[in-house]
């Protein structure tokens, strides 16, 4: 029962933090401050490195498996990454119709 408990704050936690990278990424859609702020990427990395950290804790803790712990990071990378996708596909566009003006 206890480490069901745990379990499911250390998950919450996890969650919060996850939460708090998605909005800095999210918050920063400006493709010139994602493609050319270099203090934005390492903002980014720095986060990731805590979250992947905390992960790591919970894990040798023994409330989150080693899969378990994977996902999350993997999940968030992804997210992570589909922003930057999306970033990019929204600057070509925008790119593409000042060409053709």
């Amino acid at each position: 029962m206890f480490l069901e408990i745990a379990k499911e704050k250390a998950l919450e936690a996890l969650d919060q933090e996850a939460s708090k990278i998605r909005q800095l990424i999210s918050n920063q859609r400006n493709y010139q401050c994602i493609t050319q702020c270099k203090a934005f990427e390492e903002v980014v990395d720095t986060q990731m490195y805590g979250f992947s950290k905390q992960v790591d804790y919970a894990q040798k803790l023994g409330i989150l498996t080693k899969e378990e712990g994977s996902k999350l990071i993997v999940e968030l990378e992804k997210e992570l990454n589909q922003v930057y996708v999306n970033v990019y596909d929204e600057q070509k566009k925008k790119d593409f119709s000042n060409e053709r003006k």
